[in-house]
């Protein structure tokens, strides 16, 4: 009886999972931190939340590409972390920072584990998605039109295409720091914080 099989998670299927996340976490924090007019964003159903997600070409293709590399680099357990650096245009200052960890199982190549209940882990996604959503809660307003930059952590030996350059890891020199949720695939885990500019006294 196929409904008594315990369901398996591969390195790839994990991928998967984890770069997914990291579209609609991008998109998310681009939206609710106002970066893009909101205008240039549709809503989408996913992890039984609306999603929203960017119409606008340049900055889907942009992302694709990114995801596309970052993806190849997880298959390869090379990444570190992935970061969303917000800053203003006109100051150059890093106003805020979304830093995801990365820490991958060490698993045989095209070897699989147990998969976890899907509500569970897709609850732990939602958790962190609603943090995004809430963050204007608690985030300083940003009162300047701000750029957005996505830096990604890898192993000093993998290979990087000519498109990508070095870049310096944008600190905030005076920072506050707000842990997310985590979430697991089992092979995946991956943590999440964002930082951000404190406000002088």
């Amino acid at each position: 009886m196929a409904t008594a099989q315990k369901t398996a998670i591969t390195l790839r299927g994990s991928v998967e999972i984890v770069t997914e996340f990291f579209g609609y976490s991008v998109n998310s924090i681009l939206y609710q931190r106002g970066i893009y007019p909101p205008e240039t964003f549709k809503k989408v159903s996913k992890y039984g939340l609306t999603m929203l997600v960017t119409t606008d070409a340049g900055l889907s293709d942009y992302l694709e590409q990114v995801l596309s590399q970052l993806s190849m680099w997880l298959i390869d357990r090379s990444v570190q972390k992935l970061v969303v650096v917000i800053a203003g245009q006109e100051s150059g200052k890093t106003l805020e920072r979304w830093v995801f960890d990365v820490r991958a199982d060490k698993l045989p190549d095209g070897a699989s584990v147990e998969a976890r209940p899907e509500k569970e882990l897709t609850s732990e996604i939602q958790a962190i998605i609603r943090q995004i959503t809430a963050s204007v809660t608690f985030l300083p307003l940003l009162d300047e039109a701000c750029t957005f930059d996505l830096l990604v952590y890898t192993d000093t030996d993998v290979n990087v295409p000519s498109a990508w350059e070095e870049s310096d890891p944008k600190y905030i020199a005076k920072s506050e720091e707000v842990k997310l949720r985590s979430f697991t695939t089992k092979i995946h885990k991956v943590d999440a914080a964002v930082s951000y500019l404190a406000e002088d006294d």
